[in-house]
């Protein structure tokens, strides 16, 4: 008895160990490089990486560059993810295939594309030339490129969120008066936030990291349109150890930055459920205001 009792517990114990063994291979091609550009630079190559020419201007352009960007994001792509999710149909999958074309197309077409679109030849370059106006190579495109590759993982963790609010809620704000933008910024909003800082927080991620419609679109100049991935590619044709340094700065910008905004949706989703930061049910409230 005893021993059959110690098979049943090594099974079971095998058992729950199996998802995180057929786990490790994901996990070691995801963690194994990152592991590897940590060890490939000393302290010293770091430091002297981040006194590098190019870093400055490059982070701070960088910078800039994606916070206008999500902006753009989450001002235009909001009401769009909103419409996709309120309005299912095949109008409504037409355009999800559109918003998700920029996923699975490769960056540098989407470059090309962009040139098509508004470079000099471009379909709305003469408009843009008789205003006086030029996109292509200038800070503004690269705002352009970002906001093209990246808007569609924001636009679609919205549209989920959006998915995920009851309309029961949404009729109850309109019996207690309240008009369909007020019952949208009232109720819908707020509950669908954890979801839509998240998918902000991976498009912020995506567009950090842009480089090959940039690179096409807005070109490599330093202070205008290198942002830190052109600028670690323009190191990497000259000093090796420069790029890697480089990259490791990049990389702990972007953990700094990207672990507080994933961390936000819980905080987000706690306090709405009422947890100990005290939020309360959307709707409460209505009545009387």
């Amino acid at each position: 008895m005893e021993d059959a009792g110690r098979a049943v517990k090594r099974r079971r114990s095998l058992a729950e160990r199996a998802p995180f063994l057929a786990a490790i291979p994901m996990l070691a091609i995801l963690a194994v490089p990152l592991i590897a550009l940590a060890g490939a630079s000393s302290p010293g190559d770091i430091a002297a990486g981040a006194r590098h020419p190019l870093f400055a201007p490059a982070l701070w352009l960088s910078t800039r560059t994606t916070l206008v960007s999500l902006a753009a994001m989450v001002v235009l792509g909001t009401p769009l993810a909103w419409w996709m999710a309120s309005r299912p149909g095949r109008g409504s999958r037409v355009v999800e295939t559109l918003v998700d074309l920029p996923i699975v197309v490769p960056p540098a077409v989407m470059g090309i594309a962009l040139l098509e679109a508004f470079g000099r030849n471009g379909l709305f370059g003469p408009a843009l030339s008789a205003l006086g106006l030029q996109i292509p190579f200038t800070t503004t495109a690269v705002v352009a490129a970002q906001v093209v590759v990246s808007a569609p993982f924001y636009i679609q963790a919205a549209a989920a969120a959006f998915r995920r609010v009851d309309e029961d809620l949404l009729i109850v704000a309109r019996t207690l008066g309240h008009s369909p933008a007020s019952a949208f910024f009232r109720v819908a909003v707020p509950l669908a936030l954890p979801g839509m800082v998240a998918g902000a927080a991976l498009a912020w991620a995506r567009a950090l990291g842009e480089f090959g419609a940039t690179l096409l679109f807005a070109g490599n100049f330093t202070g205008s349109t290198q942002t830190m991935p052109l600028a670690i590619y323009t190191a990497l044709e000259s000093d090796a150890r420069v790029a890697v340094a480089l990259a490791l700065v990049l990389v702990a910008a972007s953990a700094l930055l990207l672990v507080p905004l994933r961390a936000v949706p819980a905080l987000i989703a706690r306090r709405l459920g009422g947890g100990r930061g005290g939020g309360r049910p959307p709707l409460q409230g209505f009545a009387g205001s």
